[in-house]
């Protein structure tokens, strides 16, 4: 699967990940020249399908695929779907198509040719279980929820055995069985593994492995009533599908010793996978828990898992950001045991940095001022040809009508303008893009006051090639023909929050505080050029002066356009810090 707009130009950067290197890495190599596994390096990436992907998982995408690739290896997409009262067939849906779209271009390479679910391993985890049992190493405990919380301690409290800890293996079988067979109401037992319950490790205090919950899953229904933990799950199945290496965030580097002693007491393929942890990516101006987007969506704070001002993958796909670009700043923050807050400006430059490569240049007016060329000959038109991407130019051109009425940018007119003010006003000359100079020479008010129109003339003379065409100007503005535009609809967006760490403030409010209310502006008038009259999502625009666009995937059709702003040209948040101080 290629994406139509993927630079392939000669000059054309290459992928960031090809050449990279990091500790991570580093390890792989080590292991791949020993060739301890006898097989090429796999890699996985296993979502919970409880919530949609956001850009901090694009980063374990981008770095265990990309290993993967780098290595000649593969990468399997598992869902853990082990908590099926989270879960549901949309997150599932989603997850498969937001991780194709991201890593489009390699996925014929790398992604393994079918998703994974720890639920196909059901049977398989529940037979470890009891071969656990037989050994002596799991038992069914009484405890509750509450007692099994007091019982383990803390990590400055020593934990106490399970009164339930010695309890024979023929009675674990037991009740084990009838655990599995429903007789129990859910939260009565669990099944916890026997390992050491004075272990500095909170985690490896006899943690449960599994647990009885009476919840449909999305694919095996009411099958089971009883459904395995996430560590004991996770380890069994990396070491199913012949997992090399297991890349996981910093939190799960306490679990490790877990990981380990499980696949120690089991008959599992040998050498088990190695798991590697490195920091997740916490990014300015936005939150990435999952429960913290799920409340925005249900409280109606933002329009979906996909609004363009949603820190998801497939918010930023809506918004028009291209796959390229977000692993191209996946490669830039690159891959550390060191957790840090990354700078949303470095996103959203490496979305400018994509775009401008690839983006069409095209005219769009977003508050429309009428503008009347009162020595342009009436009834005339002309086709200007105009540059569709000065970057590149196998881009071609396209043919733009100019004609007497025209639309500008209602802020490029200023009845009384001050000093540093150099776009038009009465008696000021600007050039027009692609066509002459023209002065400003009366600005016609309706009742209210309010400037409707501006009659201007133009120099003929400065057209391209004229004799002219070389005067000096201080501002160039864009334009459309007023009789050839077509009316769209315009939303900009902005960050989501005002602060950059919305759910960290020191004062403990809400994160929902610091909702930035200017996130998303609606213009409903405005004007573009005719030739995005077929405008497709995930076709990439510059309107000129004002910013990177795409259609709306969702809302644009045929006779209704509707554009979302990716990114300004410019960092305008930087600029406002920069008066503030």
């Amino acid at each position: 699967m290629t994406n139509a707009n993927e630079p392939t130009a000669a000059g054309a950067p290459a992928d960031p990940h090809s050449g990279a290197t990091d500790f991570i890495r580093d390890i792989v190599a080590a292991d791949a020249q020993t060739g301890k596994w006898g097989r090429p390096i796999t890699t996985r990436f296993p979502p919970e399908p409880n919530g949609y992907l956001h850009i901090g998982h694009a980063k374990s995408i981008c770095l265990n695929f990309g290993i993967a690739r780098q290595f000649g290896g593969v990468c399997n997409l598992r869902m853990d779907d082990t908590n099926p009262a989270k879960e549901e067939v949309e997150y599932v849906e989603s997850i498969i198509q937001d991780v194709r779209w991201l890593i489009d271009g390699w996925a014929d390479s790398v992604l393994a040719p079918q998703v994974y679910y720890a639920s196909d391993y059901f049977e398989k985890l529940y037979q470890y279980a009891i071969e656990l049992i037989r050994m002596g190493r799991a038992y069914v405990c009484d405890l509750t929820a509450e007692q099994l919380i007091e019982y383990r301690g803390a990590p400055d409290r020593p934990g106490k055995p399970s009164p339930y800890r010695d309890r024979g293996v023929e009675e674990n079988l037991n009740l084990f069985a009838r655990m599995r067979a429903g007789e129990f109401p859910d939260g009565a037992r669990t099944l916890r593994a026997k390992i050491d319950i004075g272990s500095p490790n909170i985690h490896m205090r006899d943690p449960a492995i599994y647990r009885i919950r009476r919840v449909d899953h999305h694919r095996t229904g009411s099958q089971w009533t009883i459904y395995p933990m996430y560590d004991y799950a996770h380890c069994l199945s990396d070491s199913i599908e012949g997992i090399t290496h297991s890349i996981c965030t910093l939190e799960f580097e306490v679990h490790r010793p877990l990981y380990e002693w499980i696949l120690a007491q089991l008959q599992v393929p040998q050498p088990p996978p190695r798991q590697i942890e490195f920091a997740r990516l916490n990014l300015g101006y936005t939150v990435m828990s999952k429960r913290k987007l799920l409340q925005l969506v249900d409280e109606g704070l933002v329009g979906g898992w996909d609004d363009p001002r949603m820190p998801t993958v497939a918010g930023l796909r809506r918004r028009g950001v291209p796959p390229a670009a977000i692993r191209t700043f996946c490669a830039r923050i690159g891959v550390t045991k060191y957790e840090g807050l990354t700078d949303i400006a470095l996103l959203e430059h490496s979305i400018r940095e994509d775009l401008n490569r690839r983006a069409r240049r095209v005219m769009a007016v977003l508050r429309p001022l009428k503008m009347v060329l009162v020595n342009y000959p009436e009834g005339q038109v002309e086709e200007i040809e105009a540059v569709n991407n000065p970057e590149d130019p196998s881009a071609g051109t396209r043919r733009v009508p100019f004609s007497r009425e025209l639309f500008i940018e209602r802020d490029d007119f200023m009845e009384h303008p001050p000093k540093d003010f150099y776009r038009l006003a009465p008696g000021r000359e600007v050039r027009l893009r692609y066509a002459g100079v023209i002065r400003c020479e009366e600005a016609v008010k309706n009742a209210a006051g309010e400037v409707v129109e501006l009659r201007c003339t133009m120099d003929p003379g400065s057209r391209a090639g004229g004799p002219t065409s070389h005067r000096k100007v201080k501002a160039t503005m864009h334009w459309v023909s007023a009789a050839h535009a077509l009316p769209a609809e315009v939303r900009l967006y902005d960050r989501l929050f005002t602060v950059p760490e919305p759910d960290a403030d020191p004062q403990g409010r809400d994160f929902k505080t610091f909702l930035n209310p200017h996130s998303l502006e609606l213009l409903t008038d405005c004007r573009v050029e005719p030739s995005l009259a077929g405008a497709s999502p995930e076709t990439y625009y510059q309107f000129e002066r004002l910013g990177y666009f795409c259609a709306d995937s969702r809302d644009c059709q045929p006779g209704k356009l509707v554009f979302n702003r990716t990114v300004t040209l410019r960092d305008s948040w930087a600029k406002a810090a920069a008066k503030a101080m």
